[in-house]
C-alpha cells in the first residue's frame, strides 16, 4: 500500500475490490468487525470455511487473505489480536459480524502520527468536496 492511499486526503477508493475478490475464485463472506465495547467499526475482511472456523476455535479474529491467498490471523505479526466475544451472521447469511475486543493497541495495520496503531481503520472522513481529513480519535 502507499502512503498517499493509506495516509493522503485524496480520495483513491477501490471499486473494483469485489472483481477481485471474485477473480481469485476464492469462496468467501464479507466480515465486518465492530469493537464490542464501543460499537466502533474497526476492519472489514473476508472470511471462508477454515477462517471462520478458526476464529471460533481460537476465540481470535481470523480472516482469509483474498490478496496473498491465506489464513490471516488478526495480530499474529503485530500482536494486536482481536479477542472474539461473538460471531452474528446477517438475514441471507452472506455476510458475518465479529464482535470483538482489542488486545493490543489498535486494529489497524497503520500507525497514527505519533506510531501508534490506529484503533480502527475508519480514521479519515470524506468531506462534501470529496477530500479526506483524519478524525480524531478518542479512545
Amino acid at each position: 500500500m502507499s502512503a498517499e492511499l493509506e495516509e493522503g486526503c485524496h480520495l483513491q477508493l477501490d471499486f473494483g475490490k469485489l472483481l477481485k475478490v471474485a477473480q481469485t475464485g476464492a469462496e468467501v463472506v464479507p466480515v465486518v468487525v465492530q469493537d464490542a465495547q464501543t460499537g466502533e467499526v474497526l476492519i472489514v475482511g473476508y472470511a471462508n470455511q477454515l477462517a471462520l472456523q478458526t476464529t471460533l476455535k481460537e476465540r481470535k479474529a481470523t480472516f482469509w487473505s483474498t490478496s496473498r491467498n491465506e489464513l490471516w490471523i488478526k495480530g499474529a505479526t503485530s500482536g494486536d489480536f482481536l479477542e472474539l466475544v461473538e460471531v452474528r451472521v446477517n438475514c441471507e447469511q452472506n455476510s458475518l459480524l465479529y464482535l470483538v475486543r482489542l488486545a493490543g493497541a489498535g486494529s489497524c495495520h497503520t500507525k497514527d502520527a505519533s506510531g501508534k496503531a490506529r484503533h480502527g481503520c475508519y480514521y479519515r472522513r470524506v468531506n462534501p468536496n470529496g477530500s479526506l481529513s483524519f478524525v480524531q480519535e478518542t479512545n
